[in-house]
């Protein structure tokens, strides 16, 4: 991806943004620098794309403290950046997303792109 001279607005699905709030300090700030990053078009170091949910979702993982918190968002709807889900990984079995957040994922980003229509039209 190339910079953008403007930064992408973000837009937070639900509790997305209390979820990440929600996370220790250190958390918050390492994936506050990857969403600047994604905002001004770059690609985040510790982003990577997820599969099957959707055209340009991306997932921020961090590792604090034995735990493991993820950040999920959409950059490739329209010319915002919607944050669709924040939780700490609670399974300490396999790497895999969980179905309910996965579930929950894939309604945010079905309801971002409605979003998005409308403030088209």
């Amino acid at each position: 991806m190339s910079k953008d001279s403007v930064l992408r607005p973000v837009v937070w699905m639900g509790d997305s943004k209390k979820q990440l709030k929600k996370m220790p300090e250190d958390v918050q700030k390492q994936m506050g620098g990857e969403l600047y990053l994604a905002q001004r078009g770059e690609d985040p170091p510790h982003s990577k794309m997820l599969t099957g949910l959707g055209s340009g979702v991306f997932e921020i993982r961090d590792d604090f403290d034995s735990n493991t918190y993820r950040l999920v968002y959409a950059v490739q709807i329209g010319k915002r950046l919607y944050v669709l889900h924040a939780f700490q990984k609670k399974s300490k079995k396999g790497i895999a997303t969980p179905p309910r957040d996965v579930e929950l994922i894939t309604r945010r980003y079905k309801e971002a792109v409605v979003m998005e229509k409308e403030w088209q039209s």
